[in-house]
């Protein structure tokens, strides 16, 4: 693996401040709105979809301008990462592997990302490419920043059905991350297994898996989780 790419929700950074701000807007309880995150992922639907749930009638990106605006609006700083992420990325550009960080997010997140002045080559966020996750235009602005061949660039996510299938389909090789209410519920499921070149429980891991990527052919790849 000459890079590796790094998703940022529930790989790099905790989402817990991220759904305790929105219970906290909308005047839940935060377990509440957890609970209703956890159902999401477990029906195979976006975990933003819990907002829906609770106000259905609500417009999403109207709150969140509507946030901001109250300044309340996102926050990042070292605590919302995962104790894991500044050595494992530090240890693998010191082994020579480019790392980007590249995931679903806002410009204001990708300001946010880049003050925290990570050991990183490229942060970057899906809205200041202007394409997100899973449209493989995404995978494809990903490749064109990875500096290597496809098979050469390592996607690793939590997600199945926006970091890990779309990856795979893109040519990348990809690793499942067990982190997260999505990374738990879906890391035994057989499409996951079948998938992932790798599954891991830390970023610490990554290292020593830098050159034990299998060299066998790709089967077709699912592009949606089945619900268990």
């Amino acid at each position: 693996m000459e890079t590796i790419v790094f998703d940022i929700g529930e790989t790099l950074v905790r989402d817990d401040r991220y759904w305790a701000s929105w219970a906290n807007w909308l005047g839940v309880p935060p377990h509440t709105l957890s609970a209703l995150v956890g159902a999401a992922v477990v029906q195979g639907r976006d975990s933003a979809d819990a907002l829906s749930m609770l106000r259905p009638d609500m417009d999403v990106a109207e709150a969140s301008h509507a946030r901001a605006a109250a300044g309340r609006g996102e926050h990042l700083d070292e605590s919302d990462l995962y104790p894991d992420v500044r050595p494992a990325l530090a240890e693998l550009r010191s082994l020579g592997a480019r790392v980007v960080v590249a995931g679903n997010g806002t410009v204001r997140a990708g300001e946010l990302l880049r003050a925290l002045d990570l050991p990183a080559d490229l942060v970057v966020t899906s809205d200041e490419w202007g394409v997100a996750k899973p449209d493989p235009e995404f995978f494809a602005r990903v490749l064109e920043v990875s500096g290597a061949d496809p098979r050469s660039t390592l996607y690793v996510g939590d997600h199945p059905a926006g970091d890990l299938f779309p990856a795979k389909s893109s040519g990348l090789r990809a690793a499942h991350i067990r982190r997260g209410a999505c990374g738990y519920w879906w890391a035994d499921h057989p499409d996951v297994v079948e998938t992932a070149d790798f599954r891991i429980n830390t970023l610490t891991e990554l290292p020593a898996l830098l050159n034990k990527a299998p060299d066998a052919p790709e089967p077709p790849r699912p592009r949606a989780l089945r619900a268990l």
